[in-house]
């Protein structure tokens, strides 16, 4: 795995990268090199932090879980039951795990809206909840690459009580020790690497309504706010920040029955009710085939996380992944800060992944 590591970066392929490798709940491998910025002048180090992106869902998706775990929350159940204006434009019957697997027909705004509006999350909510569906729920995927975050954190919120950045901090990230926030504070931001954006656009393939609402109009994504406001915010789409060993020790719980040091993250039958596909098919919005579970990609459909079929997790904007494998108790993350096009399946983590399963 060594090899392979340098490989990317003797390829010219990296800037700074980590992976981490987590084994029946046990850190075996832990690799980080390069730059922590583009001037090439600070090290990247293990107490550097990356936002992850989209990877941060695989979170979200776990937060959410542990209520279904603590029979707090259902995800058959619609959606309005916890968030009556959800209701609205016909929106009454979506369910939890539809909303969750991509399924709810609300990728983005097609109608303009300031990027701004994204750090305002009431304001957010609102105008989601207010939404007609670009698609008859229920009848395909499509991905919703920021509005994800929102539908699942008020969902989580409306439940719980507490945003999931707070929870993430209250229940997991602090009383495990792991190095992973939604939502950074200010002391943090130092530690953070920057970002080389990526070459090229991405290959969405046909651009339609969906794909052009989720990812190409001037408001798909936050803007407008600055650096330090997009970290400052609580987007559990988007902007979760981590090391790789704090991803993949989470995802390492999930793939050997679901505790982590003596510590339950989530039952073995929440994990598999998690993980059960509950939609497959040719993606609306992204150019794949997909399967997905409860809030994450499950590898059946693509396999970029190595050949097992049961292997679960998320990859983020510009190659970074976390996954957990419950048939071989392998789990691991993939962290980096030159990004890369490519939306699913980044070269670079698919190359270090192959090399594990190789060495097991």
């Amino acid at each position: 795995m060594r090899e392979a590591f340098a490989a990317n970066f003797a390829e010219g392929s990296e800037l700074g990268a980590r992976f981490s490798l987590v084994r029946d709940g046990e850190l075996v491998v832990d690799l980080w090199a390069g730059h922590a910025d583009r001037a090439r002048s600070r090290a990247f180090d293990d107490q550097t932090l990356t936002p992850v992106f989209s990877t941060t869902k695989a979170v979200a998706a776990i937060l959410i879980a542990r209520l279904v775990d603590q029979g707090r929350l259902d995800y058959r159940q619609p959606v309005a039951e916890v968030w009556p204006d959800f209701a609205a434009a016909g929106k009454g019957e979506i369910t939890v795990e539809q909303a969750l697997s991509h399924q709810a027909g609300l990728s983005g705004f097609v109608e303009a809206v300031e990027p701004a509006l994204w750090f305002d999350w009431d304001a957010t909510c609102a105008r989601l909840a207010a939404m007609a569906p670009l698609w008859p729920p229920g009848t395909a995927s499509g991905y919703h690459p920021v509005t994800y975050g929102y539908l699942a954190g008020e969902i989580f919120r409306r439940v719980d009580g507490r945003t999931m950045g707070a929870a993430l901090r209250e229940d997991l990230a602090g009383p495990l020790d792991l190095d992973l926030w939604i939502g950074l504070p200010d002391a943090e931001h130092p530690r953070c690497a920057d970002l080389q954006r990526p070459p090229a656009f991405p290959d969405f393939g046909e651009i339609n309504v969906p794909t052009r609402a989720a990812f190409l109009e001037p408001w798909s994504s936050p803007g407008g706010r600055g650096q330090a406001e997009w970290r400052r915010a609580e987007i559990p789409s988007a902007n979760g920040h981590a090391t790789a060993p704090a991803l993949a020790r989470l995802m390492g719980a999930l793939a050997s029955g679901g505790d982590l040091d003596g510590r339950t993250v989530l039952s073995p039958p929440a994990i598999a009710q998690m993980a059960r596909q509950r939609i497959a098919g040719q993606d609306l919005v992204l150019p794949f085939v997909m399967s997905w579970g409860a809030g994450v990609m499950r590898n059946q459909a693509l396999h970029p996380w190595g050949p097992g079929d049961e292997t679960f997790g998320h990859s983020g904007w510009g190659g970074s992944c976390a996954f957990a494998d419950p048939q071989t108790g392998l789990a691991g993350a993939y962290v980096m800060n030159r990004q890369s096009a490519h939306l699913l399946g980044d070269p670079r983590a698919k190359r270090l992944i192959a090399a594990a399963y190789s060495a097991i």
